[in-house]
Formats: C-alpha cells, structure tokens, sequence
C-alpha cells in the first residue's frame, strides 16, 4: 500500500536522513520526497510517498516521537 507522509520538521542537521532512516527501518520504500523552506525560515514542509505493507498507523507513530518532527500526517494514496 502507499502512504502519503505530511511533515513539519525543524530546520536541523540530519533531520532529512531521521525521516527517510525511519520509514525504510519500519518497512516503507520511499517513492518520492518532496519539500520546502516554510516562510518562517525555520521550519521545513515535507511531502514524502512511500510503499509497504505495514500499517501507516505505525509509522506515524515512529516519526512522531523524532525530536524534528513537530506535526506528522500519514494517509493513503488515492
């Protein structure tokens, strides 16, 4: 199944690298990433699809608990 991940991240060393390690540790192939400086200068906007068979439940849950992630939404792909 493919997922669609949300992301507001702190504008950190390694935050990118956090995010990606996780999703393939838990299961999920990155499709595409996709993002951007938000206005604010200090936080970045992370669109990211991925593939697996796991729940997407999980893997928000997972990202969620990463220092850098300050907002985390996962919904399937239509």
């Amino acid at each position: 199944m493919r997922y669609q991940i949300d992301l507001i991240m702190r504008r950190a060393e390694g935050a990118l690298a956090r995010v990606i390690g996780t999703a393939e540790r838990r299961g999920f192939q990155p499709i595409d990433v996709d993002g951007g400086l938000q206005s604010d200068g200090e936080h970045w906007h992370l669109r990211m699809n991925v593939e697996g068979q796991r729940s997407g439940e999980g893997l928000q849950a997972q990202l969620r608990k990463l220092h850098d992630c300050l907002a985390v939404e996962v919904s399937p792909c239509r």
